[in-house]
């Protein structure tokens, strides 16, 4: 019971917040989507990385084991992603991205945060620092068919973590009147992504059901399995282990939806993906956390 109790502490803020944004358009209410997301993406959340990674204390080993166990599974679940893609005879520009990358801001770090406090946030933040740079490199190469590197390297996401990355490394620290400014602002971020979610879960209309939770369910099955063998194989600390097992196994990210959106794949099939693995997080991300806890 206790158990069941600490799960329900754990997950409820964070589909109550979701469900506030479902609920907000469901009652006809106005929300810009474009601007709310790009206020998240290229200014709260960009604060939360930088601000976590600069008050992070973690040991150098142990960030530096996270970080390539990090690398190897995000790699080893694109391979795995692409090579059942390709058995299956799907659209690899449409299906890779949302096989391969997770929610893991919206849903994954407000999770760390819940169930291992600040320590587990930190360690969330890197998981997702290294997800978030794949994703906007990778994932928009293959989405669109071909990057830029220039590009890559002006998304404040990816500038906010290689700054974070630098300051942590040299153990350099920001003037307190300036930190606390992005700390406040960074602490926008889970609520506007939480609340966003659940706005874009509300205007998505999803299709191909079957395809669609077959791939759910697969798309937890890999990335879990991948990253719980990957972390024993780090010899990663159990709440470190823990943190990337739950990063990897969120369910299909909006951005993959808006991707495939703004460069012509199969927007209508990710959004049914988007939707239904969201869905299914209901059930078993409880279910992952009893396990992981």
């Amino acid at each position: 019971m206790n158990l069941a109790l600490t799960v329900l502490n754990i997950t409820a803020p964070v589909f109550l917040l979701g469900a506030v944004g479902y609920l907000w358009v469901r009652l006809g209410f106005e929300y810009r989507l474009q601007f709310v997301t790009r206020l998240a993406m290229s200014l709260a959340v960009p604060c939360l990385i930088f601000t976590a990674l600069v008050e992070t204390e973690i040991d150098p080993q142990a960030l530096t084991t996270l970080t390539l166990a990090s690398i190897a599974t995000y790699g080893a679940i694109t391979i795995a992603a692409w090579v059942l893609i390709r058995l299956m005879r799907l659209d690899v520009r449409t299906f890779l991205a949302p096989v391969t990358f997770g929610n893991t801001g919206n849903l994954g770090l407000p999770l760390a945060l819940f169930a291992f406090g600040q320590e587990g946030l930190s360690l969330a933040v890197i998981v997702f620092a290294i997800m978030a740079i794949w994703s906007f490199t990778f994932g928009i190469w293959v989405v669109s068919g071909g990057g830029s590197l220039i590009r890559v390297i002006q998304e404040p996401l990816v500038a906010a973590t290689l700054a974070g990355a630098l300051f942590l490394w040299q153990g350099w620290s920001v003037p307190m009147p300036l930190f606390n400014a992005m700390d406040l602002i960074g602490q926008m971020a889970i609520p506007l992504m939480l609340i966003t979610l659940g706005v874009a879960v509300a205007r998505l209309k999803p299709q191909k059901f079957v395809l669609g939770v077959f791939l759910s369910v697969v798309k937890v099955a890999l990335c879990a399995g991948l990253s719980w063998w990957i972390a024993d194989y780090f010899e990663l600390s159990p709440m470190a282990a823990a943190v990337l097992i739950l990063q990897a196994a969120t369910p299909v990210a909006v951005t993959s939806y808006m991707l495939a959106e703004k460069y012509g794949a199969d927007s209508d099939a990710v959004a049914g993906l988007v939707v239904l693995s969201t869905v299914l997080s209901v059930l078993y991300l409880p279910l992952l956390l009893a396990v992981l806890l």
